[in-house]
Order: C-alpha cells, then structure tokens, then sequence
C-alpha cells in the first residue's frame, strides 16, 4: 500500500464557529490519537485529504510540526447532503504493528443463469493486518452460484500477513432468488381501499 503525504497543521481553535472557519478556508478538522498520546487536533488540506480517501485505509504520513506521523482514518464525517468532509479521526500507527480494519469486499464472475440477487450480508470483512500491508480489498468468486449458496469469511483468501477478526463461518454474501413483484394486484387494492373512503 502506498502512503500519501500530507501536511498537516496543529489547531488551537475548537467549537462550531472556528470548524465553520476552518472549513471554509478548504481545510478539514481533525483529531489524531492512539498509542497512549493524549488526542491532538490537527487541521488538513481538504483537497488532498478527499483524494487520499478514496482509498480504503489509506496510510496517510503525516507531516506535522517537523515530525512525520503514520495515520490511517477511523472515522470520516461528511455532509450528508453536499457530501463535503466536515471532520477526520486519524489513528495513529507504526511500521510492524498490527491494525483492526474492514475491507472492502468485491464480487467476480456470474451467477447461475436464472433470476438470482446477491446480498452484501457484510459489505467490508474485518481483519487484522500490518499496518503498512493493509489489503485495499478482497474479491469473491460467486461464479456460478444459485439461490441458497452462500460465501462465508473462512472461504474467502486473504493476502498474507491479514487474519480474519470475525468467526470463520460469518457469512459475508448470499445468493438470494428474486421475488417476481405484482404491481396489478396492488393497484387493484388501492383502487378498492379508494372507493370505500369515497
């Protein structure tokens, strides 16, 4: 996994009015914490740090007051409507250790032909994997699958130095058969329940 680089700023200010300040000036507030240290809040350059999580789990080295910190995000919050990032918690990391993450879980292949749905039961697998080596995502054969099948945590390989941190027999997909809708016997209803108000 790569690490991208960001510079980032120590903030005295806190409340609404100095994160509104913050944010308009395109930089995104943020608290860096782990290893013991009491937390520190850190302001990033919104830009880069919206293209470095486009990346799940990205190892972001941290420039900051001299020093060179490895953080992964733990949690992101967004606008709900504009989408725009609103506030980051990095957590602390080093060379060798070892980090809880969920990964991304992606599908390959077809399913059996017939009217069949895939249903995400887990859409990311937790694991544990060294901080520096942190799988971007897993990919799951569902080729030729049918309605009842199902993948569970132990089926799915993982790159090495990653362990599962769920019990090997979660399930993580399923195939479902799709339902066929009857969309005229609940406009009859409707019509019925209609005339009997009126």
């Amino acid at each position: 996994m790569s690490e991208v680089k960001i510079a980032a700023e120590l903030r005295s200010e806190f409340g609404k009015g100095a994160a509104r300040r913050i944010r308009r000036d395109s930089k995104v507030p943020g608290v860096l914490y782990g290893h013991g240290i009491d937390p520190v809040h850190v302001t990033l350059p919104g830009h880069e740090l919206l293209l470095a999580l486009r990346t799940p789990n990205v190892l972001i080295a941290l420039e900051l007051e001299g020093k060179n910190e490895l953080a992964i995000p733990k949690a992101v919050q967004r606008d709900p409507l504009k989408g725009f990032l609103e506030h980051v918690d990095l957590l602390l990391v080093k060379r060798g250790e070892k980090v809880s993450v969920d990964i991304p879980v992606h599908t390959e292949g077809d399913l059996a032909p017939g009217a069949f749905l895939v249903e995400h039961v887990l859409n990311a697998l937790p694991v544990e994997a060294e901080a520096t080596h942190i799988p971007e995502s897993v990919s799951v054969s569902i080729e030729g699958l049918s309605a009842g099948d199902s993948v569970l945590a132990k089926d799915i390989t993982l790159p090495k130095g990653t362990t599962l941190t769920v019990e090997d027999d979660t399930v993580v997909l399923q195939v479902l058969a799709a339902q066929a809708e009857e969309p005229a016997a609940e406009g009859a209803e409707g019509e019925g329940e209609e005339a009997a108000e009126a």
